[in-house]
């Protein structure tokens, strides 16, 4: 069990956020996270939801029966979601009745130290690397709109892109306590986290120090739909970067920072789409990179370019193949994928032919089944091995239609409506 102080166990001193966890009174963790060159006034309601959401990396070393937090009510509802949701897929491969395990008890009396934000009218727009926040940061540029670029470290691929678009760029650093590794390697459990959900609370804590009222995500609106279900819940590798996050965490601003705005501006929008409007981009191609491998933590495993062997290089490949030249997409990739028939099997699993789609950050099966029927009527990629391997599945033929299921602000539902 968490230890009762989590919940005090926190600081903003010398532009750093410190954010102490404990389980029992054995086992102590320190986060660091620090933005340089900060200025403004922290939001104590903010860097409490800090606290809160970055512990999901400390409970997975255990995942303890309950959780002492000192939050009010609706913060508790709010991170049972998160951890019993955001923490599905960790559950699913160690075997944890994640749901039974999560018990956040509110604190009687603990109330939201809300606080309203006057800040200047500016969108940041958090740089992963790839090829969706490229599309998101253009179309705010395209709008006229102001902005800058931000960051949780700055890894090559993201490093590139920010230079290639030419705009201000905020980078925090996240320091994970030291002893994390140590557990990890002593057999503690571990798995994927809700990653998307602790850099939006780092960017929401940063909006009042850098002076920004606006956050733009780029969670495009298949990341809702989950690889399987369970233990009667659903498995989803990127729940937190879906619809039903995006509103949970909404709502939680609202009571905790009112004038703040954090939204997926491509939540209307497949997969598809978003590459047809990137495509449509000069400038990037040698800039972004869409495999995860790049950002592993352990330089030993650290990947320095499109490794094209697993399920998110074969994705973006897949999607991208509609709207380019086969001589654009494999300077960009390095091979072309869709000529290798090692490559079939892979593909396959995006189909969910094997049983049920990858644990990474693709598509819907059915936007994949949508991406081969269009490639069957390129020139340059209809005779491609696997596109002639891959037996024909009928897909909806509205996918490059936006969905109404969003929550971008209405000021700003023009520069979304211009990726049609």
């Amino acid at each position: 069990m968490p230890h009762p102080s989590l919940a005090e166990a926190r600081r903003f001193e010398d532009r750093t956020a410190v954010l102490e966890y404990a389980l029992d009174d054995e086992v102590e963790f320190t986060e660091r996270i620090t933005f340089p060159g900060a200025e403004g006034e922290p939001s104590e309601a903010l860097l409490e939801l800090l606290h809160v959401v970055a512990g999901v990396s400390y409970y997975k070393t255990a995942a303890p029966a309950s959780i002492e937090a000192n939050v009010d009510a609706s913060t508790a509802a709010f991170l049972t979601d998160l951890y019993t949701h955001g923490l599905s897929e960790f559950a699913y491969t160690n075997g944890i009745a994640i749901r039974e395990r999560v018990r956040i008890e509110p604190e009687p009396g603990a109330e939201v130290a809300a606080q309203s934000l006057a800040l200047p009218r500016r969108t940041a727009v958090p740089i992963g690397g790839g090829k969706d926040s490229i599309v998101t940061l253009e179309a705010l540029r395209a709008a006229g709109e102001p902005l800058v670029a931000f960051s949780v470290g700055n890894p090559d691929p993201i490093r590139r892109t920010v230079e290639a678009a030419g705009v201000p760029h905020i980078v925090v650093e996240r320091e994970l306590s030291p002893n994390l590794a140590e557990l990890n390697a002593a057999g503690a459990l571990n798995g994927h986290v809700p990653i998307t959900a602790v850099v939006s609370a780092i960017a929401c804590f940063a909006a009042p120090l850098y002076g920004f009222d606006a956050i733009a995500m780029s969670n495009e609106r298949s990341a809702s739909e989950g690889s399987l279900r369970w233990e009667g819940m659903e498995v989803n590798h990127q729940w937190s970067k879906g619809l039903a996050f995006e509103r949970l965490l909404r709502e939680e601003l609202s009571r905790r920072a009112p004038g703040l705005e954090w939204f997926s501006l491509l939540r209307p929008w497949s997969e598809l789409a978003i590459a047809r409007a990137f495509a449509r981009l000069d400038g990037y191609d040698r800039a972004f990179t869409s495999c995860n491998r790049v950002f592993r933590r352990d330089p030993a495993r650290r990947g320095t370019g499109w490794c094209c062997e697993c399920p998110k290089c074969r994705f973006v490949f897949l999607v991208l193949a509609p709207w380019m030249h086969p001589e654009r997409l494999v300077r960009i990739v390095g091979r072309n994928l869709l000529e290798e028939r090692a490559q079939v099997e892979g593909f396959s699993e995006l189909l969910a032919m094997g049983g049920h789609k990858p644990f990474e950050c693709v598509g819907e099966e059915v936007e994949s089944q949508a991406a081969f029927q269009l490639l069957r009527g390129r020139e340059g990629w209809c005779d491609t091995a696997v596109v002639k391997a891959i037996a024909p599945v009928h897909a909806a033929p509205d996918f490059l239609e936006p969905s109404p299921e969003h929550c971008i602000p209405r000021q700003l539902q023009s520069v979304s409506d211009a990726l049609r």
